[in-house]
């Protein structure tokens, strides 16, 4: 049985106006948490996601997004022209009822449509605002245009990843979108909050390039402190030794030691003991001064054995570490399905041979509510419009 699921956002509405991902991953976050989201899409082919894949064939013979799919489950489509004075007529009904409204247009974009918030917010004095944008609604850049791949280059992060020397490289999950899909739900629901207080609601503007600086954790604190500039680093840690992804005998497993007192157990497991009173590594400070000799030690060391074998040793003394998992080792993972971080929409749409569709599940988990193992299918493209203008008398 499919199952919507419940949480503290049930009873919210949401008009979701947004597409492809950092808007469409807020709503969908809303909608994991318990809120009745309706998606606003334009003429023609709807949310531009729908046209990008991976593909999946349905029983007609026709294809559905499977990227569409994961991001907007569990939602309703209904198809709008927001310059066409009908459609406007019922997107102005829906946001009379609505909680929230998340758009992700470029900055004026809004406006010039004649739903920006200065207009709205006294019109609907409880509605919540969300614009997720790649600049913001203010600045210089407000009215140009971005993608994930745009602020991942403008904030920093690819300055930083790959390996010394290698090409620009783009983070390998679209964090640009992502985080600003994060960023944004948190703070819907701190205005959410807030208008529990005051009774009113307010305007949460999230910039993609914005939530990349957010997230650039100690590279500023290192540029500061230091005057040089960071650059990528491979897989090591900036300020931690050993930190860093490391060869097998017949892979690669990640070891994390955080601590002289870590290292020191580390170093009896590779049967190393006389590393820890090392001058080089007796301290942390004195690790990163020399971590190549260091990295190049514990692989020499580490070549004895499998990734398997060696874990096998390093869990059980508390020495963080772990496989490097693809995503078929992901989706495999006991851990992850424990936690039910794979969960399945079964769309009508799809034959047999694929079966419930596998996506990625809800990170946050809450006490007072189930975490379902099902969802409900992505709509298809105005799918629920009759039953839409039914509820609102239209």
């Amino acid at each position: 049985m499919i199952q919507k699921p419940k949480g503290p956002f049930s009873g919210l509405l949401v008009v979701d106006l947004t597409r492809v991902l950092a808007g469409p991953y807020c709503a969908l976050l809303m909608a994991e948490l318990g809120a009745r989201v309706i998606k606003i899409e334009p003429p023609g082919h709807g949310d531009d996601s729908r046209t990008i894949g991976p593909f999946l064939k349905t029983k007609s013979g026709a294809t559905k997004s499977g990227y569409f799919m994961s991001i907007n489950r569990g939602k309703q489509s209904i198809v709008l022209d927001l310059k066409a004075p009908a459609d406007r007529k019922i997107f102005d009904a829906l946001l009379a009822r609505a909680d929230v409204l998340i758009e992700n247009y470029r900055g004026g974009a809004m406006e010039k449509l004649g739903y920006g918030f200065d207009r709205l917010k006294d019109k609907y004095p409880r509605l919540i605002y969300a614009g997720v944008s790649g600049f913001g609604h203010t600045g210089p850049y407000a009215k140009r245009p971005a993608y994930d791949m745009v602020v991942q280059a403008m904030g920093g992060i690819m300055s930083l990843t790959g390996h010394p020397g290698s090409p620009p490289t783009r983070v390998g999950s679209s964090m640009g979108d992502l985080t600003a899909g994060l960023f944004a739900t948190i703070g819907i629901a701190t205005a959410l909050y807030d208008r529990e207080r005051t009774g009113r609601g307010q305007k949460v503007d999230v910039s993609m390039l914005d939530c990349q600086v957010a997230i650039l954790e100690n590279a500023i604190a290192r540029y500061v402190a230091t005057g040089d500039v960071p650059g990528p680093l491979g897989s090591r840690h900036p300020s931690i030794a050993p930190f860093a992804a490391f060869k097998t005998k017949d892979g690669h497993i990640v070891i994390a030691t955080g601590s002289d007192r870590l290292f020191a157990r580390l170093a009896e497991i590779l049967k190393r003991p006389e590393w820890a009173s090392d001058p080089r590594y007796v301290s942390n400070p004195t690790r990163m001064e020399h971590w190549q000799a260091l990295h190049a030690e514990m692989e020499g060391a580490l070549e004895a054995l499998t990734s398997k074998e060696w874990l096998a040793l390093l869990e059980p003394a508390g020495i963080p570490s772990g496989p490097l998992n693809n995503v078929a080792d992901v989706m495999a993972d006991p851990q992850i399905a424990a936690r039910n971080m794979i969960v399945t929409a079964d769309d009508p749409d799809l034959g047999p041979d694929i079966g419930p569709l596998k996506m990625q599940g809800n990170p946050i988990k809450l006490s007072s509510y189930e975490d379902a193992t099902t969802r409900a299918p992505a709509p298809d493209l105005d799918a629920d419009r009759a039953a839409i203008l039914k509820e609102l008398g239209l």
